[in-house]
């Protein structure tokens, strides 16, 4: 059976206020009420359940200082569900890489169930998310905020997928498939959408999950199989036409398929998620196009009858085992080619248009279950999400712990848990940021700053 991994959104935490914005308590993490506009933080609320003024972002074109120069500062609280539910995808992650597939009755294990296709998809749409909040939040930039966006969002790319493409030295495809470099492909793709309206997100999401994946097929089909390894920049010297094959069409999670996360995402980020009706539409809407899609490719595959034509098309260049195990435990990454009825199968990690609606939908609901339980009970999300706050840093880390010589199992991923989440939460009581948060955010703030004609860097609450 083939084994999938599920991985993360990069994420840095919020600066501080300016200087000028009334003093707030020094604060336990970054989770807790901080202020807003950091390259890919999460977004504040103010006082009255309303976007905190200058939250969204980098100040608008022709606008000194932005809203925020003139208008009343309010205090700000950020939006703690978010990154927990960044959390939850970062345990999901961990679960696939350490629990195993399979009970010992060789049915589909709880840990697999809940996170294999699905903690990954949580990724990727929360990395839609933060690229929303640090391009304008609620409003999509327009000059030179468009253009400062764009290149410290490309900048971004080119150092998460050097990270990834790193550490594809170090992982063994067997034990996790690094989705680093294809992250730095993804935010790359997205930048020709930063200007697009909420509307906008959501039709080029749906048109993304529907035709991308047949784009896909018809590709894939003309297209030797490429053996599964990381890629690694040796990749990027020797064969860099295989290798943007790879991260865009063949790898475990092909960016031009997995564009409609992020896109679903940046619909998601251009929301008011402050706003609890909003919170509540995005985890019912979530559940239905869950439920929907499902029933949808039950009833294509058995009332339809094409169950049996898949069947009959896959036997011809497959042993059934093989048959059999796709279906149950999913391929890696993108459907076989050898019949087009897959995509209307609901394997798990897929990337067939109803997978990618069903991933879609559990991750909407998750964020919106997360953003309403963040408001009544923050404090005790607080853990969860300062893990979240810095998962750049505690996914690198627990690839590591993965390519070391250590035995996986339930008590290996209880361990790694505590000490990813005790490791986040004794970091963030002295510093917003993560080591590798901050240093995405220093290398993209200086190229936002430079675009907008900034001044000196914004320093962090602890000065550095």
């Amino acid at each position: 059976m083939s084994r999938t991994s599920e991985h993360q959104n990069i994420v840095a935490p919020l600066p501080p206020e300016p200087p000028d914005a009334p003093a707030t308590p020094a604060l336990p993490h970054s989770c807790a009420p901080a202020p807003a506009g950091d390259v890919a933080g999460t977004p504040a609320e103010g006082a009255a359940g309303t976007p905190a003024e200058g939250a969204a972002g980098p100040p608008a074109e022709g606008a000194p200082g932005g809203p925020a120069a003139t208008a009343p500062r309010r205090r700000r609280v950020r939006l703690v569900g978010i990154d927990a539910a960044r959390g939850l995808a970062l345990i999901g992650m961990m679960s696939v890489h350490l629990i195993d597939p399979a009970t010992s009755d060789n049915d589909v294990s709880l840990a697999w169930a809940l996170s294999n296709g699905t903690a990954s998809a949580l990724f990727a749409l929360l990395a839609g998310v933060g690229i929303a909040f640090s391009t304008g939040g609620r409003r999509p930039p327009t000059g030179r905020a468009w253009r400062a966006g764009a290149l410290s969002l490309l900048t971004r790319a080119v150092i998460i997928g050097a990270i990834g493409l790193v550490l594809g030295y170090v992982v063994g495809v067997t034990d996790a498939a690094v989705i680093l470099a294809y992250y730095g492909v993804l935010f790359a793709l997205a930048i020709p959408f930063l200007r697009l309206s909420t509307r906008g997100l959501v039709v080029a999401a749906a048109a993304a999950a529907l035709v991308m994946p047949l784009v896909s097929y018809a590709a894939r089909s003309a297209i030797d199989p490429v053996g599964a390894s990381n890629p690694t920049l040796t990749d990027l010297v020797t064969d860099p036409l295989g290798l943007m094959s790879r991260l865009t069409l063949t790898g475990v999670f092909p960016a031009l398929v997995w564009i409609s996360y992020l896109l679903a995402g940046m619909a998601v980020g251009r929301s008011l998620l402050s706003s609890r009706r909003v919170a509540g539409m995005i985890m019912l809407l979530g559940v239905a196009l869950a439920l929907a899609s499902s029933l949808l490719s039950m009833l294509l595959l058995t009332v339809g009858g094409l169950s049996s034509r898949l069947r009959s098309d896959a036997l011809q260049t497959m042993d059934f085992e093989v048959y059999q195990d796709t279906l149950t435990w999913g391929p890696s990454g993108t459907t076989p080619t050898n019949s087009p009825w897959w995509l209307v199968a609901m394997a798990p990690h897929s990337g067939s248009p109803l997978d990618l609606a069903f991933t879609i939908g559990v991750a909407l609901a998750v964020l919106g279950a997360c953003l309403l339980l963040g408001r009544g009970l923050q404090p005790l999300l607080l853990p969860l999400a300062a893990a979240g706050s810095m998962t750049l840093t505690l996914y690198g880390a627990h690839l590591l712990l993965v390519a070391a010589p250590f035995p996986g199992g339930v008590l290996t991923w209880v361990g790694q848990v505590v000490l990813v989440v005790a490791f986040a939460v004794v970091w963030n009581r002295h510093r917003l940021r993560g080591p590798l948060e901050e240093l995405v955010w220093r290398a993209t703030d200086a190229v936002r700053r430079k675009v907008l004609g900034g001044g000196e860097p914004r320093r962090t609450a602890t000065g550095h």
